[in-house]
């Protein structure tokens, strides 16, 4: 349970990413509302120059009647310059304080009398009908006509939107109408500057924060892989002293681990000194047990020697007595090995010529005894370093071993494989196994599951393994053993 909530938090990089990704999703969102709300105040803005425009009719519509307040029902003067000049001057009054309005007087059976735009702003008065809205100008008043009342259009373009507005004259005229006309721009005003302000504001503030982010992902990123590196790469048992990165957070870590560096340092040391104890006096009860037998033959050898008088019989007691001396010169020859291990010689090793020449030593053995004997190494430029001379004796105890527990025609494989920082030798055989009650101790003095073993040559093994910095093991195995011999390396 606690492993799978582990797998579920996320890693810092990851966090970091996740936030920029949701800044980011933030401000697209922010934009969306933002454009919403432009347009929403483009419609506003549409709906209050309509009522602009209905306005600016009405006002055009005062001034004409009070301009032509005493006039007889004539219209024969209509097209007299003096009159239209009049209507120009009606308008341009009227709209003079209406700005970005502009507008005419309408006469139904031939068209425009007068226009005027007071507040353009151009270099220049506009006097000029707008030709591109001329016919929906026309089409308005008509409607204004036909109808006898206000009336309204408007049509959005793709910059603009146009609204147009006309009114029925009241006055000695008929068939006068009233029109306006005004603009409002979908991209441009007070209401589109505030919106790209913003929009600015907001890219720049997101742009700032995903650079800043990202500046610190990879920062983050570059120094814990650079930690990372330093203990992947570090071959020994105790931790390194890291060097603080200049990141307060990540030296944080750094001083934690150096500290717990010494610390796991302080305990291997304590631990590795109650081990020691612990071997001691588990190897001197073993070592007397071991003495004790070959000292009890050689006494009752030499006691029946003593008391024989045939030549012959004391002859043979004291041959049994040299064959323990023996046996007793070899345990103690073997238990120095594991209490007084020699320096470690490195030197390069040609990893197929060492297997080559243990399946010299063994080849007679294994044929002997019927069991088929290989060994495979990587071949080419491949070099290990090492003491060539203690691993061939660690591989020479293990071989020994398995020459012993496979019967005839088994199969007993030599091998070596390096991944360029540490180098695993392994003895493979098709034996019986290990005794399951024993696997726990296997590597210590005395322990074995042979009865003519001594139980010293795989502490042998281990010993010659942790001297070059490395460690022993048995891997697990659906058949037989598998031994392997795992020692730190430099790939030449």
């Amino acid at each position: 349970m606690k492993l799978a909530a582990a797998k579920l938090r996320l890693s810092v990089r990851w966090q970091l990413i996740g936030l920029w990704l949701l800044l980011a999703v933030s401000a697209s969102i922010t934009a969306y509302l933002f454009a919403q709300f432009y347009s929403q105040t483009t419609a506003r803005q549409v709906s209050e120059a309509k009522e602009v425009a209905d306005r600016a009719c009405r006002t055009i519509g005062d001034r004409y009647l009070y301009f032509t307040t005493g006039w007889a029902s004539n219209a024969s003067g209509i097209n007299d310059k003096e009159f239209r000049d009049g209507l120009t001057s009606v308008v341009s009054v009227a709209l003079a304080h209406i700005s970005g309005v502009e507008g005419g007087i309408w006469y139904g059976p031939s068209g425009s009398l007068a226009y005027a735009y007071p507040t353009y702003e151009g270099s220049g008065p506009k006097t000029d009908l707008p030709s591109a809205e001329l016919t929906t100008i026309a089409e308005i008043n008509r409607r204004a006509l036909s109808a006898d009342g206000p009336a309204q259009t408007s049509f959005r373009g793709q910059a603009q939107t146009i609204i147009l507005h006309a009114c029925p004259l009241s006055g000695p005229i008929p068939q006068l109408t009233a029109w306006t006309m005004s603009r409002v721009y979908n991209w441009s005003g007070p209401a589109y500057n505030r919106l790209f302000a913003g929009m600015g504001l907001l890219a720049t503030t997101v742009l700032g924060a995903a650079l800043w982010l990202a500046a610190v992902i990879i920062s983050s990123a570059r120094r814990a892989t650079h930690i990372a590196s330093i203990l992947s790469q570090h071959n020994t048992i105790d931790l390194p002293q890291l060097k603080e990165t200049g990141d307060p957070d990540m030296d944080r870590l750094v001083v934690a681990l150096n500290e717990a560096g010494q610390r796991l340092g302080e305990a291997r040391q304590h631990a590795e000194s109650v081990e020691r104890l612990a071997a001691v006096g588990r190897l001197s009860a073993s070592l007397a047990h071991e003495v004790r037998n070959p000292l009890a033959a050689m006494r009752l050898k030499a006691e029946n020697a003593l008391a024989s008088s045939d030549p012959m019989r004391a002859n043979a007691a004291l041959q049994a007595v040299l064959q323990q001396v023996t046996r007793l010169d070899k345990l103690l020859s073997d238990l120095l090995a594991t209490t007084h291990q020699k320096p470690i010689k490195h030197e390069k090793i040609d990893p197929a010529a060492l297997m080559d020449d243990i399946l010299d030593t063994h080849r007679d053995a294994a044929i002997r005894k019927g069991v088929h004997l290989t060994a495979t190494a990587a071949s080419g430029s491949l070099r290990l370093s090492g003491d060539r001379e203690q691993l061939r004796r660690a591989l020479d105890n293990l071989l020994v071993n398995a020459l012993s527990a496979v019967g005839t025609g088994g199969k007993i494989e030599l091998s070596v494989r390096s991944d360029g920082r540490t180098a695993v030798y392994s003895v493979k055989d098709s034996g019986p196994g290990v005794d399951p009650a024993i696997i726990t101790r296997l590597f210590e003095p005395f322990v074995t599951g042979r009865n003519d073993g001594t139980g010293l040559g795989l502490a042998i093994v281990r010993e010659i393994a942790r001297a070059h910095g490395g460690e022993a093991r048995l891997v697990a195995s659906s058949r037989g053993c598998n031994f392997e011999i795992e020692v730190p390396c430099h790939a030449s």
